[in-house]
């Protein structure tokens, strides 16, 4: 083993608390595992003038420069608008492969939308982070548990999207700040997506008290993870999240419906659906609202309200209340339209505290 000093620790690795002194295993002739999740120190090999940055375990975006030293988990990548990528095969120090996103995930980039993101940056292999003389991984400090059943009763609000970028985050952080100035007290996940605390970070910035993610449970990606093992993610964060009480979850999921990250298996889960109080479906354009309506009607959790870019002007808005009769809102020009229906279906006790 060799002491190395990490420049950079990647949020995906937050609940290893690794330090920027850490030993590392990198004899040329061990061959690491290939398992998603797996710690290793890698150099980053080129600058990037786009896409060039990290994000640290507080939250920090950090920018990457040729020579620095890194900490990042495997895992694998399916985004629209980024990286394709896949855990490797094989690995031994030297070995070269990609970062595929800013919380810190590696593995071999097989596509990319290089306008959007350019090139991945290119990382060599030093050694698989150890702590005595066992190699880390990030499901070694999971917070919960995935679990077969779901006991929680907690009303959930969820956050669903057509793809990356279609504005879950921004609606899931306008809806967070009304609920809690009106006086409630919600907890938040994100199930679905790539490694990344910023999501949790934002809606904690408005008031969430307590915040988990797939992480929390020591994956550091959903893609191509099967259905069962996902809901049963979505249940251990449920629960773990229900401990204390919540008056409601609020569940964003990262990618879109029709992705490769788990969202739908977790929606047509009967124990999920059961619990969920206001579905808010985000979209960029009409075709893309009414797809996602009619894709979330037929697994049995129909949209609530329309959000996102479709409904920046009067157009958008016309046509989702026109073809699928839901609100649409607005989180830039946000008005308390939805309110009305969040209070009709379980938050009576909170009426006098919105009137005021």
């Amino acid at each position: 083993m060799t002491k190395i000093q990490i420049d950079k620790i990647s949020s995906v690795t937050k609940n290893l608390d690794l330090k920027h002194s850490e030993e590392i295993l990198d004899d040329p002739k061990l061959v690491f595992p290939c398992e998603m999740g797996q710690v290793y120190a890698a150099e980053i090999l080129e600058d990037k003038s786009i896409y060039n940055e990290m994000e640290l375990p507080s939250g920090r975006m950090s920018k990457l420069k040729k020579g620095d030293i890194i900490a990042v988990a495997l895992g694998e990548r399916m985004a629209l608008k980024g990286f394709v990528g896949q855990l490797p095969k094989t690995l031994s120090p030297d070995d070269v492969i990609h970062l595929l996103n800013f919380g810190g995930i590696a593995g071999e980039c097989t596509s990319a939308n290089t306008k959007e993101v350019g090139d991945p940056l290119r990382i060599r292999i030093l050694g698989a982070i150890a702590r005595k003389n066992k190699p880390l991984n990030i499901n070694q400090k999971a917070i919960y548990q995935p679990q077969k059943n779901m006991k929680s009763k907690v009303p959930i609000i969820i956050v669903t999207g057509t793809s990356m970028d279609s504005g879950k985050t921004t609606v899931a952080t306008e809806i967070t700040k009304t609920l809690t100035r009106m006086g409630m007290k919600l907890a938040g996940a994100k199930l679905t997506g790539v490694g990344a605390m910023r999501d949790l970070y934002k809606m904690q910035d408005y008031g969430i008290y307590n915040a988990v993610s797939f992480v929390d449970a020591g994956i550091p990606s959903t893609a191509n993870i099967d259905d069962q093992t996902m809901i049963d993610v979505a249940y251990g964060a449920l629960d773990y999240l229900s401990r204390d009480n919540p008056d409601a979850i609020i569940v964003e999921f990262g990618d879109g419906l029709m992705g490769r990250y788990g969202v739908n298996a977790i929606l047509s889960a009967p124990e999920i659906q059961k619990n969920v109080r206001l579905h808010i479906g985000c979209a960029s354009d009409p075709v893309g609202a009414i797809g996602l309506a009619q894709g979330c009607k037929e697994i049995g959790l129909p949209i609530d309200v329309i959000s996102g870019p479709v409904t920046d002007n009067t157009v958008g808005k016309t046509i989702v209340k026109d073809k699928l009769g839901v609100i649409a809102y607005n989180a830039f020009n946000p008005t308390n339209e939805w309110i009305d229906l969040v209070i009709s279906r379980w938050l009576q006790d909170f009426k006098p505290a919105l009137s005021a």
